[in-house]
């Protein structure tokens, strides 16, 4: 059984049992769980259900490793670069997006 479900603008195809990070929301810290609504697409080996946009009354449950706050974590150090030619003008900066990474844990359709 898999599921298609959109999160923060981004579409993720997910199973149960699988880790996954998803982009940083608020949630409530001491939060053990994430119920996901947005469910785009829904099969479960001989039925296919798809949404319009979404799926009525399929939600996806996935589960923090402990709290939501210890299962922030760090994504790739990226340096993007500004570079002007001919203008004697170059700047290089740093990021590190934050995601939250949960375990699907149950798919209802």
């Amino acid at each position: 059984m898999y599921a298609v479900i959109e999160q923060g603008g981004r579409q993720y195809k997910v199973s149960e049992g699988q880790q996954i990070k998803i982009d940083l929301t608020q949630v409530d810290p001491q939060a053990k769980d994430l119920q996901i609504d947005k469910v785009l697409l829904v099969n479960d080996g001989k039925n296919l259900k798809i949404g319009r946009p979404y799926v009525e009354g399929a939600k996806v449950i996935a589960t923090f490793q402990g709290t939501a706050q210890e299962s922030i974590v760090n994504g790739p150090k990226l340096y993007p670069t500004y570079f002007r030619r001919r203008k004697n003008s170059k700047r290089r900066i740093g990021h590190r997006q934050k995601y939250l990474q949960v375990t699907i844990s149950k798919i209802v359709c």
